[in-house]
């Protein structure tokens, strides 16, 4: 009898611009030109994270093969030996970077060895524009355990109990938030999903989107029977047309199999969704902000207190959480507290999913344990090209900071880190090699906060504009000594004054590039020279490196 075959095809936003519509087209034609009725072939989110940057790639089930970089002529090949013939073509499997050797399965790519997949569980896995796909791999039974078996206060009891934080970077407990939503009086509350993702470096939101967009629908689903909401609204930036479509496409089959609209399940709870694209502003991923451009007006923060659980969108209660947040939601619910609790630390339950990129072999989606060290992260990453050294790790993107070098066995939570200057942030993390100027790496961030200020407040409009002006002139090794006490300066007042956490948190890059690299600043100041040759300078009005001899 011959084996049945799946085929996952990454369509995902980077294997789709590498061509995998070409290649998903190309192992169809062949299938049907050989008839091969036992094999079925699936488009999918990226099973390959890390790998992308080399895909389009294709994983064959049952034993999950991995085959990466792929031309159109390649699927044809696999389909003929593979498929048909039963013999696996080792010249297109994935090829360690390191160590060049072909890599037949998923699960031994190094990468994949030592990660923990809960958030990503399904990218991969299944098709996700097709419900059945997450259904049979028990979709939705988290939402009929909460409907049939649970009250909404049972069900907040459960979150609490689980220790889930908020993944969109400031760690808020997800439990306590619903329980304030819940205690609100109001006849109207409102789910929020708060999927734009603005952070330089981080697409960890967009891949969920894309690869398991029902994860997020199921989460908003519960989040609105716990806090006593009928009405959600997904807030996703226009920039990513995939995961639009692919959550548009969740919402309609949702419905349509009854998981949302009037008496869900045949229970007395009725609950919707809804789209809403943003125009791509950083700030709107502020709450305040988001519900300002949902409700049709300028991206801009308002003052809390109020908080949106009590004066929200339209003026109602309303719980807004990060995309990785909802999607964590069924399978906790699924698999209980107790196993979620233990996947982490005592005050940092679960696993933590970062968009690793920089000076790495692996760049791509990293899920690991909560207080897994970053050296252990760097290591799954395939560590550092070209046998340099790691110099330091950003996390956190421009609110974040940069961790050193003898930092890294620290254990990767929100206190760890946020007492070395840094954040978990929204799921970016920066790995810097010896060759990065730290003064370059500060400057990049203030300059991507000036010009993401929505300018609604002076602290911020002026604030990250002279930050800006400072950062160059000591980059141009112009700078001087009080500019370092200048900065210091500028930046209280504008974490003491500023309306938002744009504001607030923007100069962390800086704070903590002074704190820890203060070297590379007074190399630029004393000795008129960028130690790593990165930054430019002006000399008799032609800019040129400012090589360090």
């Amino acid at each position: 009898m011959t084996t049945p075959h799946r085929v996952f095809v990454c369509h995902e936003t980077p294997c789709v611009s590498l061509g995998a519509e070409a290649v998903y087209d190309a192992f169809r034609r062949e299938i049907d030109r050989l008839g091969l009725d036992h094999v079925s072939l699936e488009m999918s989110g990226c099973h390959g994270h890390g790998l992308c940057s080399g895909g389009p790639s294709v994983v064959v089930e049952p034993s999950r093969f991995l085959y990466n970089g792929l031309k159109p002529e390649d699927a044809s090949v696999i389909v003929r030996e593979h498929l048909n013939r039963g013999r696996p073509v080792q010249h297109l499997f994935h090829r360690d970077p390191g160590t060049g050797r072909y890599i037949a399965r998923y699960v031994d790519v190094p990468f994949f060895a030592g990660q923990e997949r809960v958030a990503l569980r399904n990218c991969g896995r299944i098709n996700p524009e097709r419900i059945e796909h997450y259904v049979d791999r028990g979709g939705y039974g988290a939402l009929q355990l909460a409907l049939s078996t649970m009250t909404p206060e049972e069900t907040i009891d459960l979150i609490e109990e689980s220790g889930l934080r908020g993944r969109g970077g400031a760690g808020f407990p997800t439990g306590r938030k619903w329980r304030f939503c819940r205690q609100a009086r109001a006849e109207q509350k409102y789910v929020v999903c708060n999927a734009d993702e603005g952070n330089p470096g981080a697409f960890t939101d967009r891949s969920v989107l894309e690869g398991d967009p029902h994860s997020v629908v199921e989460g908003m689903i519960i989040a609105g029977y716990a806090t006593g909401a009928s009405q959600g609204y997904v807030y996703v930036r226009a920039e990513y047309p995939l995961a639009v479509r692919r959550i548009h496409k969740a919402i309609d089959d949702a419905r349509r199999r009854g998981f949302l609209g009037e008496e869900i399940l045949g229970v007395d709870f009725d609950f919707d969704l809804r789209v809403k694209e943003g125009a791509g502003a950083f700030v709107c991923g502020e709450e305040t902000a988001l519900l300002q451009s949902i409700e049709s007006e300028r991206g801009m923060p308002r003052p809390r207190p109020p908080f949106p659980t009590d004066i929200g969108l339209n003026g109602k209660p309303t719980v807004i959480n990060n995309v990785k947040t909802l999607s964590y939601v069924p399978i906790v619910i699924d698999r209980g507290p107790e196993w979620f609790r233990g996947l982490g630390t005592e005050q940092s339950s679960g696993t933590a999913v970062f968009a690793l990129s920089g000076d790495i072999r692996y760049s791509g989606l990293i899920e690991v344990p909560m207080g897994t060290s970053l050296r252990d992260i760097i290591e799954l990453g395939g560590g550092i090209p070209e046998g340099k050294s790691v110099k330091a790790v950003h996390t956190g993107g421009p609110a974040g900071g940069s961790v050193p070098a003898h930092a890294l066995d620290i254990a990767v939570d929100y206190e760890s880190l946020q007492s070395l200057g840094s954040t978990m942030g929204s799921g970016g993390m920066l790995i810097l090699d010896e060759e990065a100027c730290m003064v370059d790496i500060a400057r990049f961030f203030m300059d991507f906060a000036r010009s993401e200020s929505c300018g609604k407040c002076v602290p911020c409009r002026l604030g990250t504009k002279q930050m800006v002006t400072i950062l160059t002139r000591i980059a141009g090794c112009r700078g001087v000594e009080n500019d370092l006490t200048l900065m210091r300066n500028i930046a209280e007042t504008m974490r003491v004054g500023s309306l938002c956490g744009l504001g607030q948190t923007c100069t962390n890059p800086v704070m903590a590039t002074l704190e820890h690299f203060e070297e590379d600043y007074r190399a630029h100041i004393q000795d008129g020279a960028c130690p790593t040759g990165v930054c430019d300078v002006e000399l008799d009005g032609t800019r040129v490196r400012a090589a360090h001899d």
